[in-house]
């Protein structure tokens, strides 16, 4: 196997052979020399070829080369401060052409995003969505760190589904044998089967399924969840204290490993967010919003977009913080699984999180008294029968439980200020897109 450098490391290496691989990504043919500038997953080199009669061979490859080629280069490093990317250039010795690109390429910096999205693959070599999910790696291992560090297990639960996780109005139907399925739309119903488990505290970050015909910035119908449950809380209030920790974990790792980078290439200051997050009644978010100017449809017990972007504002200017917890919703607008307050059954023990403006997770505590949960799914029109499973986790003891669910990519894509998940997401599934 060829001893390949990364781009990365040539910095800490001493002049003399090397070999790099990667793509071309610029070629200036001049009459007495030719560079070449090689791009790798890890960054970019300026490779230099001075013509001669001996190097003929090599020139004509030069010449020839498109945009995409991918090359094997070996040949002489030299660190030399005159050069402009990286201050460092490798003098070619032998160059090896492994897959030759097509020289038109189909898009370019200013096509649209659908259009990118059908590329996507060329679309993705730029260093800025490079970037990107190099930042989502180091996010997503820094809250696994955090699970692990404070005892969670992480689980895999199943994507096909007997029945519904939440709602039938968003589920996707799969032919399964002689029967039907669906495509799980929330891990919900198996984490808190693993806290009757004995579990305790638990994990996942994997695939989600909604059937929802949205075409905003922010929704998706496959997307990644990052969910997360606990037992033995005292109430949401909990849930919330370990959510806040796990992302100022994330924010802490994604500044520190890629903060610089971030800020050439998008931008954008990663703010690490001070403990606690502040916390604010969804009534009194009302009518904070309302006195900032906005009006919220009179039936709509919930805030909008609008709401979210004014609580955020207010947020910002009275603490200085880009996160506020959003409190106490009504029970008609929440699942039947979450605990009502004992002083006002009208509210559930439950919060939205707001980030930048935009509601980014759902959390709460769980009903865990089988007796409850039987009456509360009624009250929403649901027939027990079809919960048997379900409800069988809790009629062999169920210890307080709770927890949240959040996107990936909305995080991402709050994170790095990008216009919509379609960007922050490495294959976009929407309505109308299942390729490539």
């Amino acid at each position: 196997m060829t001893e390949r450098t990364l781009i990365s490391q040539l910095s800490e290496r001493a002049d003399g052979p090397v070999t790099v691989q990667g793509w071309v990504d610029k070629v200036r043919d001049q009459k007495k020399v030719q560079f070449v500038v090689l791009r790798d997953e890890s960054g970019a080199l300026q490779l230099v070829n001075p013509r001669s009669e001996d190097r003929e061979e090599i020139s004509t490859t030069i010449a020839g080369l498109a945009q995409g080629t991918m090359l094997t280069v070996s040949g002489e490093l030299k660190h030399d401060e005159r050069v402009k990317l990286g201050g460092l250039e490798v003098k070619i010795a032998e160059l090896k052409v492994e897959s030759e690109a097509i020289a038109e390429t189909p898009i370019a910096d200013d096509s649209s995003i659908d259009k990118r999205l059908d590329w996507r693959f060329l679309d993705l070599r730029t260093p800025r969505n490079n970037l990107m999910f190099r930042v989502q790696t180091t996010f997503a291992h820094a809250m696994r760190c955090y699970w692990i560090e404070n005892g969670f297990v992480e689980i895999f639960t199943p994507k096909l589904m007997a029945s519904a996780s939440e709602t039938k109005a968003e589920l996707f139907k799969v032919d399964y044998f002689e029967q039907t399925a669906y495509l799980a739309q929330s891990p919900q119903f198996f984490k808190q089967m693993a806290q009757s488990a004995g579990f305790g505290r638990v994990f996942e970050i994997g695939p989600v399924f909604r059937a929802d015909p949205s075409f905003t910035s922010r929704h998706a119908t496959e997307f990644t969840g990052v969910d997360s449950e606990m037992s033995w809380i005292d109430s949401h209030e909990d849930v919330m204290k370990m959510q806040e920790e796990l992302l100022v974990a994330g924010l802490t790792a994604v500044k520190e490993a890629h903060g610089e980078e971030i800020k050439e290439l998008f931008d954008v200051d990663v703010v690490v967010p001070s403990l606690p997050f502040p916390r604010i009644p969804l009534l009194e978010a009302r009518e904070i919003v309302e006195a900032r100017g906005h009006k919220i449809e009179r039936g709509d017990l919930d805030l909008d977009p609008e709401g979210e972007r004014q609580i955020a504002a207010h947020v910002k200017e009275q603490y200085g913080h880009e996160f506020v917890f959003l409190t106490d919703y009504p029970a008609s607008i929440r699942p039947f699984y979450h605990m009502r307050h004992e002083d006002d059954a009208s509210l559930t023990k439950s919060y939205d999180l707001i980030w930048n403006g935009v509601e980014i997770s759902t959390g709460a505590q769980r009903e865990h008294r089988v007796d409850v949960i039987e009456e509360q799914a009624r009250e929403k029109g649901m027939d027990v029968e079809e919960l048997g499973f379900y409800l069988d986790f809790f009629r062999y003891g169920a210890p307080p439980h709770g927890g949240f669910g959040m996107g990936l990519a909305r995080m991402l894509m709050l994170m790095l200020h990008q216009p919509n998940l379609r960007e922050v997401t490495f294959l976009f599934r929407g309505p109308n897109r299942l390729t490539p």
